[in-house]
């Protein structure tokens, strides 16, 4: 174990992707309630990754990266993909059946807590003190959040399932994006990982739907489409290499910084597409949760990773 200090946050190689992942993240909640409108959830995930699985594989074919992996690449893999790519998305598609994608993007924020808690214990990264305390100020201004969207319920659904549902797909890509950054992560090229574990996640995607949902019936709706392509291309082939590619150079923590860009954007388009009303409550709790996702990670400036002498960061 050595302990480096990671690159800055202003330098090119990290501000851009990191800024676009969070502009672009922010859009795809919203995009999201168009996919389950009249689709069920489950196979609107399928159709998701059917689409984007390909393409991620053709990108790392692009890139000159080897798509050979061993047993335990490919456990790895495995891994990540029931986590990042079923888990996680089945979670978040179904929960925005019963809350406002903005709400759902504030409380996946908080992926920063989860991140630094899976990072010291899977890869060793220190929690630094001050992360603790303004952790504690954004779970505050989140929870004032919650229960603004539990007194206006504006989808008339079932808001305590509803935020159950977004706990559980947070941890599941939290899982993910903490595991992938071990020692058997760092030697594989991270497009051909993803790719690789998208596929594994897309099979089980498949099945889940078929046995919950039974067969698909496809949409015909170009829009629907169209916002599956979106979400597919954009939302995750542009995105989740830049992602996870930050995660190994910054550290998971340090990544879920740019939850603040990407909840800025959601609540926007929240605000003008969904009908989200403001009042003190939400304010405040918007206001507390941004404060503390800041304090955060201000606080974590050094990361602890293993470095292998092979170029563990190789693509």
């Amino acid at each position: 174990m050595t302990t480096e200090t990671a690159p800055s946050m202003l330098s090119p190689k990290v501000l851009i992707p990191f800024m676009l992942t969070g502009t672009i993240w922010g859009s795809t909640w919203f995009v999201i309630t168009g996919q389950i409108a009249n689709v069920p959830p489950a196979w609107s995930v399928f159709f998701r990754f059917m689409l984007a699985t390909p393409a991620l594989f053709a990108l790392a074919v692009a890139m000159g990266n080897r798509l050979k992996l061993n047993r335990a690449e490919h456990l790895l893999a495995l891994g990540v993909g029931i986590a990042q790519f079923s888990g996680n998305f089945l979670f978040v598609y179904h929960s925005e059946q019963h809350i406002t994608s903005g709400i759902v993007a504030v409380m996946f924020a908080l992926l920063m807590v989860p991140n630094a808690i899976f990072a010291k214990i899977f890869i060793g990264e220190k929690v630094q003190g001050g992360f603790i305390g303004g952790s504690l100020v954004a779970i505050i201004g989140v929870a004032m959040l919650l229960v603004h969207e539990w007194n206006a319920a504006p989808l008339g659904g079932n808001v305590a399932l509803g935020i159950v549902l977004a706990v559980g797909g947070m941890l599941a890509a939290s899982l993910a994006n903490v595991v992938q950054a071990n020692p058997t992560g760092r030697g594989v090229p991270m497009v051909s990982l993803l790719a690789w574990a998208m596929l594994y996640g897309t099979v089980f995607d498949f099945a889940y739907a078929f046995v919950t949902v039974g067969p698909p019936t496809v949409p015909t709706a170009w829009q629907f489409w169209a916002g599956t392509a979106y979400l597919a291309i954009i939302g995750s082939v542009v995105t989740f290499p830049l992602h996870y590619n930050l995660v190994r150079q910054i550290g998971a923590g340090k990544t879920a910084y740019n939850g603040i860009v990407t909840v800025c954007v959601a609540m926007l388009l929240s605000t003008v597409f969904e009908g989200f009303v403001w009042d003190a409550l939400s304010a405040g709790g918007m206001a507390l949760a941004l404060i503390g996702m800041g304090l955060a990670l201000r606080a974590r400036r050094v990361k602890a990773v293993q470095v292998q002498q092979s170029g563990s960061l190789r693509r």
